[in-house]
């Protein structure tokens, strides 16, 4: 069939809309949408259903902004967890592929990006506020940077030491077992899970 020339109008929007996403093209954009039409229609809609719940009710955590059914996600709301200790992360895939890892028992801060002048995205753009909010109430004594090791993310961390270097914690990095360039979903577990327990003062990374 020419991806470009539908039988139906209704197909063509749906392929449009799968197209959408990243790293879908149109040929599995029209694959994913001819296998629903092949599933029975309750189980389509909820599918459907699915997405539009998770768009209309999801939260972010007040205190790390890490996706959450409640105001408060369930890393945070956790008393066994340490929250004098706090993880910076880009996104929530990395809380995802670190907590994979369970070599770590802090909470975490959820950054939503890291700052890229080539993509226009600049501090104002980052939840940095809420971190700084967190650090000023005084139960902090560590904060980790785990951004992925690229000139992007070396530029956010130099960024935060910068703006939070005036409080009393420490600040750490994680361990360069994750190589330059990489990001953190894409690490093995064993080497993410090393390189944070093998974390280093933020100084010494700025020697290297």
């Amino acid at each position: 069939m020419d991806i470009n020339k539908f039988p139906s109008k209704l197909l063509e929007s749906a392929v449009n809309e799968f197209a959408k996403l990243p790293g879908i093209g149109r040929k599995t954009a029209l694959r994913l949408v001819l296998h629903l039409l092949r599933q029975d229609v309750e189980e389509v809609n909820l599918f459907g259903e699915s997405i539009i719940k998770l768009r209309n009710e999801v939260k972010h955590c007040k205190i790390c902004n890490n996706i959450s059914d409640n105001d408060i996600c369930e890393i945070c709301a956790n008393p066994s967890r340490n929250h004098s200790i706090i993880c910076v992360v880009e996104s929530i895939k990395d809380v995802i592929a670190i907590e994979n890892t369970h070599q770590y028992n802090g909470i975490y801060h959820v950054l939503g990006g890291i700052i890229s002048p080539m993509d226009g995205i600049g501090p104002n753009d980052l939840k940095i506020d809420l971190l700084e909010e967190n650090v000023t109430k005084g139960d902090v004594k560590e904060i980790i940077f785990a951004l992925s090791t690229t000139m992007e993310g070396d530029i956010t961390n130099f960024f935060l030491y910068k703006k939070l270097s005036k409080y009393d914690v420490i600040m750490s990095t994680i361990a360069r077992g994750v190589s330059i360039g990489d990001e953190l979903e894409y690490t093995d577990e064993l080497t993410l899970g090393r390189s944070i327990v093998n974390r280093t003062p933020f100084e010494t990374s700025l020697s290297n």
